[in-house]
């Protein structure tokens, strides 16, 4: 069976920007105790206008452009999300359309909390592999929501990352996918029942028996899979729900500090729910050299993790600059919020 690559990325951040003083001063809690905690110094807001939607189309540009190929040679699209703009309109169908990809194309919006862009990534490899498309396009996007006051308002993030694929031998592929699989059971440590504005989740439960327990058993299962030593990676992406989280599974598994490195995005950023991973790995794969090896483990509430391991085919491919960003204050990031 042939493989697939990714043959370019492109990525979304909003440029407003809270931090955790701002947060921490309204609800009258220690700011250094929340970023010792946490990890996070900052957290990316989407603007006016922005949304799940937008930031997609952004990233999905900025990928076809890097693939170096048109939009109509797309025969697949998947948008994986927790923020959909529409309960029901399709994300990706208005995604696929704004982008003037092929009418003939596979569309469908994801949902697996914060592993949904990762599913995405599963499903065009697949359908790629099996010859039934060349080009595909996968994205996670996310304008994360989150109660006031609850402690996830201290990194619920915004932003997203799409990644173009084809067959490996394309001439542009860039970073070919060796193998995925996918750890899943029923863990409920986040959740939200129709009809309500706000997630709720479990606490502490959400640590040992939900995140650490799938990304334990994923990134074993894709080392035992592949027959390779954490050792023999170069490059090591975590779920970043926090800066906490992956750095102790990080050091569980006897990763560098070099490892994690590029991938590392959360203290600045936030948790971008299906963003998440695809963001670490969009910053990876512009610093990456050819015959690295990449390993990429993500994990969605509910619970499940998607591992993969990939190795470049070339040197990684540096993105334009971000927009500088600007900070808001509680007032401000209450409005924006107010109109998601």
């Amino acid at each position: 069976m042939s493989s697939s690559a990714i043959i370019g990325f492109g990525l979304c951040v909003p440029s407003l920007k809270i931090t955790v003083e701002e947060i921490a001063k309204n609800w009258h809690q220690d700011p250094e105790a929340i970023k010792s905690g946490l990890g996070v110094k900052e957290k990316t807001v989407p603007g006016v206008g922005e949304d799940t939607f937008t930031l997609a189309f952004e990233a999905g540009k900025q990928a076809i452009e890097i693939a170096d190929i048109t939009p109509s040679q797309i025969s697949a699209v998947f948008v994986g999300s927790e923020s959909h703009p529409y309960a029901v309109k399709p994300t990706s169908g208005m995604v696929a359309n704004a982008l003037e990809c092929d009418p003939f194309c596979h569309c469908a919006d994801l949902e697996f909390a914060c592993k949904a862009g990762t599913a995405a990534i599963q499903i065009v490899d697949s359908m790629i592999r099996a010859k039934q498309i060349t080009y595909g396009l996968a994205i996670g996007s996310d304008t994360a929501q989150s109660k006031p006051g609850d402690a996830l308002e201290y990194t619920a993030a915004a932003g997203a990352a799409a990644f173009i694929m084809g067959p490996s031998t394309d001439k542009n592929a860039l970073c070919r996918i060796e193998r995925t699989l996918s750890f899943t059971t029923d863990t409920p440590d986040f959740w939200r029942a129709n009809g309500e504005k706000y997630p709720s989740h479990a606490g502490r439960f959400t640590g040992e028996p939900a995140y650490f327990h799938h990304v334990r058993e994923a990134t074993k299962g894709i080392l035992q899979m592949t027959k390779k030593e954490m050792s023999d990676i170069d490059h090591v992406v975590f779920h970043m729900p926090n800066a906490k989280f992956p750095s102790r599974i990080a050091k569980e598994f006897g990763c560098t500090a070099y490892q994690m490195k590029h991938g590392f995005i959360v203290p600045n950023i936030g948790n971008t729910y299906s963003a998440c991973s695809p963001l670490g790995l969009a910053h990876v794969l512009q610093h990456a050299k050819k015959d690295e090896t990449i390993l990429v483990v993500s994990y969605g509430s509910g619970a499940g993790s998607d591992a993969f391991l990939m190795t470049m085919m070339k040197d990684g491919i540096a993105l334009k600059e971000e927009k500088e960003s600007t900070y808001i204050n509680y007032a401000q990031y209450q409005s924006m919020v107010a109109t998601h």
